[in-house]
């Protein structure tokens, strides 16, 4: 027989809470079989979690994490799922550069303002 975990299980092994557990059952990424009310998860679901948490980590959203998840066939090279993981990581880092760019200029925005405003205390006779 296949491992199966507690919901509880899950959340001590990941550090999560089970409401997160449960939210991605809610979602539809995670399908617990159940024994009357109790929740037990298989192994493809506790690999299915690690994965979220990964995708999360990793700056991608649910629906891009079950989109990834959904092509995954076991026992085939999964060349597509591999290809289109590798389409997300340049996006996001695509995304990434452009968002350091953009602090870049901010930070220069803000070293202006705060130069101009010392350049003023400094000009400004305070002995009136």
């Amino acid at each position: 027989m296949s491992a199966t975990y507690s919901i509880s299980e899950l959340a001590k092994e990941f550090a999560i809470t089970t409401r997160t557990i449960r939210f991605y059952e809610d979602k539809g990424l995670l399908t617990p079989m159940r024994q009357g009310q109790v929740r037990v998860y298989s192994h493809k679901d506790r690999v299915h979690l690690k994965l979220i948490l990964r995708g999360k980590r990793l700056g991608f959203s649910l629906d891009e994490c079950q989109e990834l998840i959904e092509m995954y066939t076991p026992g085939t090279s999964n060349i597509k799922q591999i290809q289109a993981l590798l389409d997300k990581i340049a996006v996001k880092r695509q995304q990434l550069n452009q968002q350091l760019k953009d602090i870049a200029a901010l930070q220069q925005e803000l070293d202006t303002a705060e130069q101009r405003c010392l350049d003023v205390l400094k000009s400004t006779d305070f002995s009136q």
